[in-house]
Order: C-alpha cells, then structure tokens, then sequence
C-alpha cells in the first residue's frame, strides 16, 4: 500500500486484471495500416495481475512481482491516463502500482489488460460517465486485444482482434491448465514468420463444434514457425496432449500453452522446468 506524504486527500482504488486465452488464431490478411487481419477467440482466465491506483499530488508509475521491461513513461497505463487527460482535463494525478504476476511475452493480454482495467477504474472512481462502447474505444487506442477486457466475455474477434461478436462458450466444467515456459515470444517475431491466407470454414462457426473435435480443426497460425524455433514450446503442447488434454494450443503469439482436460492432470514433469497454472 502507499503511504500519504503529500498532503493530498487520496482516494485508494484496487482492482485484479485479468489474462486471456486464445482459442484459435488465423492470421487472414495483411493491412495497409501495418496491422493483419485475423480471426481468433478470446476467453478470459483467471490468472490476475494487480492494479492499485491512488490519487496524488503527480502523476507516477511502479511495479512489483515480475520484470516489467522498458520504460514505465511507455507503460499502457500511464499512456490510459494521458488519453483521458486530454478529454476530462479535470483528472486530478494518480500513483499508478502494478504488481504483476501475468506472464509477459506469453500471449496472455496481460499488459492489455492492465490498461483496460485501469480505463474502467478511472471511469468508476472518478465519474467520467463513460459508456462500454466510450471505454472500448480509449481502449483501442492502446492495442488490439485491449478492448477485449472492457466486458472481458467470451467473444469472436476480427478484424485488427478489436473488433468482437459475443460467443457461448462456457469451460467452467473443464481443467484448463496453462504453462509457461523458459521462452519469449515478441510480437514482432510470431507476425514476421505468418504468411496470412484465408480460412475456408469461419472460427465463429468451428467454436460451436463439440471440444473433442476442435484438436481436428482448430490452429493457431503462429504455431508453425515458432514451434520450429522454440521446439520448448512444441515439447509442452506435446506433453499436454500425453497426459490427456482435450485441446491444447498455444496462446496468442506465445509462448504459453494451455490445455483443456477433463480432470487435473499430473504436470509433475512439466513442473520441473516451467511454470504451470492450475484451474485458471
């Protein structure tokens, strides 16, 4: 927690941001904005970072628990909080602490989802009177997947991935299980190696199958190239799959895996040489 040593009448905020998984990645086109087209699903896990904000007398950014590279100035939040800034000019500074506990360079959102969390809380505690679709598009200044977590539902994503349809998805009777391996995947690589190409059956439509079928016809894209240069990540699919999974993929553009099983299964080799999460 903060201490006050500025005199200034703190309002305290606390918040636990969520990851996501994806369930699918087609990489579809190629933009003439720079960006991709592409279709995936996103479902949100329960793997959480934690977001405190505190008002201030300046505006200031630190973190605990992982390392988080580059510049705090760049951090998704702060750049939140100058976006609002400029439309609600009355926004008094915050101290901004993150604590995080999301894998970084995993394919999980978590920096997305720090930043959305953060738009939602500034917007509760701070009476901005923003609506879903006001909060989304502030969102979507921040990154492509960052929209996603204003409602954090299961949702069909297109387009940039900022662009969603509702999808009845429910894995609540089921053990999904992610690990984390010693690799990192920047974005930068999983897009340079994709070659996109159109799909001949939507993942709108395949996300309806029963899950045992989805092993059969649903892929991530990035999985090709980075499997072949990080054969750690192919090992943990493949062991998933030994020890039962129903599905299992690779997240994002990685480097995590997740796995979907009927029971919990016994990761004790996994546990050796990565981080697993359990019941996420």
């Amino acid at each position: 927690m903060f201490k006050n040593t500025s005199g200034v009448n703190q309002i305290q905020m606390i918040v636990f941001p969520n990851a996501k998984i994806n369930i699918g990645l087609n990489i579809t086109a190629r933009r003439p904005d720079g960006y991709h087209d592409l279709e995936t699903v996103f479902y949100p896990v329960k793997i959480n970072d934690v977001l405190e904000v505190i008002e201030s007398d300046k505006l200031s950014f630190n973190y605990s628990g992982l390392d988080i590279p580059g510049n705090p100035e760049d951090n998704l939040c702060i750049k939140g909080y100058h976006f609002l800034k400029k439309d609600y000019p009355q926004l008094p500074p915050v101290k901004i602490h993150l604590h995080k506990n999301i894998p970084i360079g995993a394919g999980l959102g978590g920096g997305s989802s720090d930043a959305a969390f953060f738009i939602k809380l500034m917007n509760d505690k701070f009476d901005l009177n923003l609506s879903v679709d006001d909060m989304m598009d502030y969102a979507r200044l921040l990154g492509a997947d960052c929209a996603f977590f204003i409602n954090n539902k299961p949702v069909y994503a297109f387009e940039k991935g900022d662009e969603f349809e509702p999808v009845s998805l429910d894995l609540s009777a089921y053990q999904i299980v992610l690990v984390m391996p010693d690799a990192h995947v920047s974005t930068a690589e999983a897009y340079k190696g994709v070659k996109p190409a159109l799909t001949s059956e939507s993942l709108y439509d395949l996300i309806k199958m029963p899950l045992a079928n989805w092993k059969r016809n649903i892929k991530n894209d990035f999985e090709g190239h980075i499997f072949r240069d990080h054969p750690v990540i192919r090992g943990v699919k493949a062991e998933l799959y030994e020890q039962g999974a129903l599905y299992a993929s690779m997240s994002g553009s990685g480097a995590s895996v997740f796995g979907i099983f009927e029971q919990v299964p016994n990761l004790q080799h996994l546990e050796e040489h990565n981080q697993v999460f359990y019941n996420v």
